[in-house]
């Protein structure tokens, strides 16, 4: 009569068993899964690469779609792996072309899931950069000191809103990209002479930006603002 055996059994029972005629399972080295489990990621991980994607959208290697869907990603990512996968088709700094040498823009401000306010006396560089994702900034330019007789701001918006404030008199170049969102101006000025040139390029999926041609001396909240802007279109239109 033979022996059965149950799995799993230590090797000196296996051989009292093979030599007792029974049959033996034995757990072979190739029955052990030698796979290495995947290093979990990190919040601080999820937000790099979250800035890796948006620096590549600007640079317009990224379309707004490819970016929304591999944001997505990004957030529910678990792994390392996972992560690493969304920039692979990216280069990294270090690889990057640069024919000729570019002043890469500087990140005034940015906002996720809340609102974000620039106003009174501050300085604007040449090339700053603005986010917004699923929320709202509000960017006052008419104390800003300007960084130069020609300064760009590139804006990113993701499911957000900017208000970008401009006094009158300072010449504006409105551009970007905008998909299922707005891009508006509002007001009609005339630049002063030797007055600096803001470029105000803003790259939205789901998102509104607004220019409102404001007088220096005017006063109040945003919302004010705005309601001022309005009636002076009224009223012009009257």
């Amino acid at each position: 009569m033979s022996t059965r055996c149950r799995w799993p059994i230590s090797r000196e029972r296996a051989s009292r068993l093979a030599c007792e005629g029974g049959p033996v399972a034995v757990q072979t080295a190739t029955d052990l899964s030698d796979e290495t489990p995947a290093v979990r990621a990190s919040d601080v991980e999820r937000e790099q690469t979250v800035g890796v994607l948006r620096r590549h959208t600007i640079n317009g290697r990224l379309t707004l779609e490819e970016f929304a869907h591999r944001l997505d990603l990004a957030f529910d990512a678990r792994t390392r792996p996972e992560l690493e996968a969304l920039t692979s088709d990216l280069p990294g700094d270090s690889s990057e072309l640069q024919p000729r040498k570019r002043r890469r823009p500087k990140r005034f401000t940015g906002v996720a899931f809340g609102s974000v306010e620039r106003k009174g006396r501050w300085r604007l560089p040449r090339f700053a950069a603005l986010t917004v994702f699923f929320g709202d900034a509000d960017i006052d330019l008419r104390t800003a000191e300007i960084g130069g007789r020609v300064v760009t701001i590139t804006a990113l918006l993701l499911f957000g809103n900017a208000d970008f404030y401009v006094p009158t008199g300072v010449d504006i170049d409105i551009g970007g990209a905008t998909v299922f969102g707005h891009r508006r101006e509002h007001g009609d000025d005339e630049p002063t002479p030797d007055a600096p040139l803001v470029r105000i390029r803003v790259y939205s999926l789901f998102g509104t930006s607004d220019v409102w041609r404001i007088a220096p001396e005017t006063s109040g909240s945003f919302r004010e603002l705005i309601r001022s802007v309005r009636e002076r279109r009224e009223l012009d239109a009257g």
